[in-house]
């Protein structure tokens, strides 16, 4: 069987380090989307213009923080940690959304997090990490068409939820998950399975 992809569940267990890295990680995370949130409406703009909803293919830039935490740590909690760290971050420095964007990290942190534990926190390969950010991207629409577009049409809703997902498999998913295999290969991950398993192939 691929190690690479295997968690044994002894291993399970957050050290301090976990807590630690996941922080760093997670504040890292927010900081990002601190720019995001500033690049969103310039962008969003020109694509709801061109097609209402379609400014959900933006929601990829929110969406990776719990992933890739996941992808690190993998441990269970860990990509609601990520999620919520991050989003909590963002709204304490500041934007258009307010405290609006804990909710929103909570509820991202959690689509994200139900994918691995689907999969009893035992893959993290790729499809899994894809999986991850498609229920993330899946949380974030539903969550914005209920806070953000009420009484939405039904085509909008779709193009909404749909491009939120595939920007989540994208950009939290696939990305992630070779900025995870990059960060293994430089040494940094040395203490995560993470890390052993991509440079051990």
């Amino acid at each position: 069987m691929d190690q690479q992809t295997i968690t044994q569940p002894s291993a399970l267990r957050w050290r301090v380090v976990d807590i630690v890295v996941a922080s760093v990680l997670a504040v890292a995370s927010g900081l990002v989307f601190v720019f995001w949130n500033v690049a969103y409406n310039p962008i969003s703009e020109p694509l709801s213009a061109l097609l209402p909803g379609l400014q959900g293919l933006l929601g990829g830039g929110w969406l990776f923080a719990g992933v890739l935490t996941a992808l690190v740590i993998r441990k269970p909690g860990a990509a609601l940690y990520g999620e919520l760290v991050a989003a909590t971050v963002s709204a304490l420095v500041g934007n258009q959304w307010g405290v609006l964007t804990i909710e929103s990290g909570l509820v991202q942190g959690l689509g994200a997090e139900l994918i691995f534990a689907i999969f009893l926190y035992r893959r993290w390969n790729l499809p899994v990490a894809v999986l991850a950010g498609v229920a993330a991207g899946l949380a974030l629409g539903i969550n914005e068409l209920f806070l953000y577009y009420p009484g939405s049409t039904t085509a909008f809703a779709v193009i909404y939820t749909g491009s939120a997902m595939i920007s989540g498999a994208l950009i939290a998913g696939v990305l992630s998950w070779f900025v995870v295999r990059g960060l293994a290969k430089t040494g940094a991950l040395s203490r995560f399975a993470s890390g052993r398993t991509a440079t051990a192939r």
